[in-house]
């Protein structure tokens, strides 16, 4: 049980790692052209931004699958990441985005922290220039100041 923990925290944190290097250098770089629908206005519900939770949600799906029988690494990593993907569309899409209205902005301290990075990085709608690239690891500064 404790190595089915430490594979499914693996797989999390891993996804955070890699989205925030996939964000900086690829989506802000070779594949703007997919990413800038994110950084645009849009009335369209869909972006094709949208693209990359189909891949990520992806290789968790072939993690599961290549895991299942044993229950091995593979199987725990795709959970992590599946886990990581559930909070990334509560967190983005639901409380920063509103892409979903089903609830207001966030009101914890920490959540509001996430709130003010991710906005920094929307200040900028071109492809350089953006800052706070990941979803949980974001530089301390964005927690200074919050309202209580």
């Amino acid at each position: 049980m404790i190595e089915a923990i430490g594979f499914t925290i693996l797989g999390f944190v891993l996804m955070e790692l890699s989205g925030w290097a996939i964000h900086k250098y690829l989506m802000h770089g070779p594949l703007w052209m997919i990413h800038k629908t994110h950084h645009e206005h849009s009335d369209s519900f869909f972006e094709l931004n949208d693209l990359f939770s189909l891949l990520f949600g992806s290789i968790s799906l072939v993690l599961i699958f290549l895991g299942v029988e044993e229950l091995d690494y593979r199987f725990w990593m795709g959970i992590g990441i599946s886990v990581y993907g559930m909070l990334y569309f509560f967190l983005h899409d639901v409380l920063i985005h509103r892409r979903v209205k089903w609830m207001d902005r966030p009101r914890g301290n920490f959540l509001k922290g996430i709130f003010k990075a991710h906005q920094a990085h929307h200040q900028s709608r071109r492809k350089e220039g953006a800052v706070s690239f990941g979803l949980f690891w974001v530089p301390k500064k964005y927690f200074k100041n919050i309202e209580k």
